[in-house]
């Protein structure tokens, strides 16, 4: 241990003396309220540290002790359905100890160190393991077994493995020798420091869509399974609605959601639901396969930045047992404000708005965190895919939050105060936003919904873009006085927008949509267009066309349920005939 004094105190920053053998990011308790820190400069024996408490009572002179290790998560049976704040104290625990506010200086672990688990061993005695090979399993919940996995920087011979059993996470559960000798005891959880990341055996480039049944995302600006994506976007403009709809319909094995200096009303809003959706897939609750990290904004400045390594650590960890794992970061624009505050009381020279010179560093780490993977131990692949919300100041997109993070990730989801104000939901500009990913995820789509899925959505998007010109002078001259093809591209686009792209995400139906529900209303809305075209080149007036009863059969399509598929592929029986009779009455008349 070292100890040292509090020299300084400004805010969350503390500076003390007689640490000359600390090291950069050390934990360390500060006076003798034990406030949580993080040793993040080092001049001479002074250290500066950021306390992830309220550091109000602090006086010159306080005790500060280092404890030579970083700061670091518990990783185990537990995690799953846990609910903890930035640096991974349990909330339950924590209310059931001090009541509703969290007492300053209190230290409860992060996992469970009584309850026991069904540990069923899967290695045998003689066999020589690396770090990431599974020793053995527990069934956390009806939805995750928890692949207990030798640690990371840990090999050597199994000479002991337990007998299956009722255990609680200090239990040894195999005992390895290692090439130098020594033996190694192993429990069914190990630490591991949370600004490290975890090895991996190969980064593979993402090779199929983490599906959202959210339309404008998985249609036009998919995300791949190990992906990274950043929304933006001004307030009230749905970043918080969509990060939700995200944590609940991913198509996801695991959810880890951060919700980094947001509202509390906000994280109370998801601490209630989850507990109380029904996982699409499984029928369980959907909490059973979720980890929720709440450090809302009336919490410690200092503890946002903890809070996002804690939360993708613990996703890195879920990954490496074989998940696809999916990572909602609510907001980093929170972080990087923590981040510049932390510098400025550093003194650190200011870069662009003030933040400090590495926040494009800090941000790049974070997001390179993400990916498909080959797992070390095994011939497992797991996935990692990061969320992040950023909330530029009036929705300024050359902020330098937004700047960093559209540097470093692949998919843009350009949030629009315009399009909420118009109660167009989720608000995704389709005219601003982009995927890298959409080459990538061609095979996939030939193989699961044809060969027609792709140049399908093209020629949509390439119908809106043609309707944002054509808006300009409709407005001048009136739509009446464009050419029938042209009417037809506006009534064509205004389909996509309010039949397709328009989702109302509190509605039991239309929240959720497959991606092969997603294809049959697409194709109902693209065959409109291709007959409506042919009509129109047969002499048929645009105005008669487009006062079809059709019309009313699309616009309610995305609320016909997904086990009535059938009823949507029938539309397009609807449509030739209403077509063809128009056609056969212009021919007579």
């Amino acid at each position: 241990m070292i100890r040292g004094t509090i020299d300084k105190i400004a805010g969350p920053l503390v500076v003390a003396d007689g640490m000359k053998d600390a090291r950069m990011f050390d934990l360390v308790y500060v006076s003798d309220y034990n406030l949580i820190g993080e040793v993040i400069e080092l001049k001479g024996d002074k250290a500066s540290i950021q306390v992830y408490e309220e550091t109000g009572g602090l006086k010159p002179g306080d005790p500060v002790t280092a404890t030579g290790k970083p700061l670091s998560v518990e990783l185990g049976p537990g995690l799953v359905t846990a609910i903890y704040d930035g640096i991974q104290r349990p909330l339950d625990k924590i209310r059931e100890e001090a009541g509703d506010w969290i007492t300053r200086g209190i230290s409860i672990r992060g996992l469970d160190h009584e309850k026991e688990w069904d540990f069923v061993p899967v290695a045998a005695v003689g066999l020589n393991v690396t770090g990431g090979e599974i020793l053995g399993e527990v069934p956390e919940t009806k939805i995750i077994t928890h692949k207990i996995m030798v640690p990371p920087e840990v090999s050597g011979k199994i000479i002991w493995m337990s007998e299956a059993g009722k255990f609680n996470i200090d239990t040894i559960i195999a005992k390895l020798k290692t090439l130098d000798g020594s033996t190694i005891e192993l429990p069914m959880y190990h630490n591991w420091p949370v600004r490290k990341p975890r090895p991996i055996a190969e980064k593979r480039a993402p090779e199929e869509p983490l599906i959202t049944g959210q339309r404008v995302i998985d249609a036009f600006f998919p995300l791949g399974k190990g992906g990274t994506a950043c929304v933006p976007g001004p307030f009230g403009s749905g970043k918080t609605v969509i990060q939700h709809q995200l944590a609940k319909w991913a198509d996801a094995e695991m959810v880890i959601y951060v919700g980094c200096g947001e509202r509390g009303n906000e994280m109370t809003d998801v601490l209630q639901e989850f507990p109380e959706l029904e996982d699409p897939k499984s029928g369980e609750p959907l909490i059973n396969r979720t980890v929720l990290v709440a450090n809302t904004s009336n919490m410690p400045v200092a503890a946002r930045e903890a809070s996002v390594y804690t939360g993708i650590t613990i996703g890195e960890y879920f990954r490496d047992m074989g998940y696809s794992v999916a990572l909602m970061a609510d907001s980093t624009s929170r972080w990087a404000e923590a981040m510049r505050e932390m510098s400025g009381r550093l003194e650190e020279m200011p870069g662009e708005e003030g933040y400090p010179a590495y926040l494009g560093t800090r941000i790049a780490e974070f997001y390179e965190r993400a990916g498909n993977v080959k797992c070390i131990g095994g011939d497992r692949s797991g996935a990692l895919t990061v969320v992040g919300a950023v909330s530029p100041a009036g929705g300024d997109l050359s902020d330098p939050v937004v700047q960093a993070t559209l540097r470093v990730v692949k998919v843009f989801w350009s949030l629009q105060a315009k399009l909420a104000y118009a109660r167009h939901f989720p608000a995704i500009g389709w005219l601003d936003s982009y995927s890298l990913y959409t080459d990538n995820l061609k095979e996939y789509y030939d193989k699961e919904l044809g060969t027609d899925w792709v140049p399908m959505i093209k020629e949509s998007i390439s119908l809106l873009q043609q309707e944002a010109n054509l808006l300009e002078i409709a407005r001048l001259v009136g739509a009446e006085s464009l050419s029938p093809e042209d009417q037809l591209i506006l009534y064509t686009s205004r389909s996509l927008r309010e039949d397709f792209l328009h989702q109302n995400a509190f509605h039991e139906v239309d929240t959720y949509t497959s991606i092969k529900k997603q294809k049959i209303m697409m194709e109902v809305i693209m065959h409109t267009n291709a007959e409506m075209k042919k009509a129109i080149r047969g002499g048929v007036s645009p105005g008669d066309l487009f006062e079809l009863p059709l019309k009313e059969e699309v616009a309610r399509m995305s609320y016909i349920p997904e086990d009535r598929l059938d009823d949507i592929e029938a539309i397009k029986e609807h449509i030739n005939s209403q077509i063809n009779d128009l056609i056969e009455k212009e021919q007579t008349a």
